[in-house]
């Protein structure tokens, strides 16, 4: 019975993934966005939209290196959705915001995920909502880089 459950369990979260990836791409790259891809979406979520952040902190963030987010960078500045500066007192730091072109798209996207969220939850008790997020909470410190690899 448990190997069953546990097939079913890894079969659903495969399935999950990959409509996750189609359903956001469908929403998120739209008419107005076909420029660029689901990927730089996703480096616009993490630049943000508070205070410049470093391109060590974003790279940090989406588990990439420097150099591979230079690339990506480059793309997404001369499409007109970032801005990069050097820094004032070390001018190797590159400091990245978000234009204003760049800002629509970080709020495009957050929204669909806004909506993911409240068709996650819709039906949920609160005792469920706590079981949800302890079993999501489980399975992101499996997938962090550090500790997957230790006792797995």
């Amino acid at each position: 019975m448990g190997r069953n459950r546990n097939h079913s369990l890894n079969e659903m979260l495969v399935s999950l993934f990959n409509h996750v990836m189609d359903m956001e791409g469908q929403a998120v790259i739209t008419e107005e966005y076909k420029d660029i891809t689901n990927n730089d979406m996703h480096i616009i979520e993490a630049i943000g939209i508070e205070a410049p952040r470093n391109m060590s902190v974003i790279a940090q963030k989406l588990h990439v290196t420097v150099s591979t987010l230079t690339i990506n960078m480059n793309g997404l500045e001369k499409k007109g959705y970032i801005c990069r500066e050097r820094g004032q007192k070390d001018k190797r730091v590159v400091y990245v915001t978000l234009t204003e072109k760049g800002k629509k798209a970080f709020y495009h996207h957050r929204d669909f995920h806004k909506k993911m969220i409240k068709a996650i939850v819709k039906d949920l008790s609160q005792q469920e909502m706590e079981i949800l997020c302890r079993c999501l909470e489980n399975l992101n410190r499996f997938f962090e880089p550090e500790e997957s690899s230790q006792g797995h």
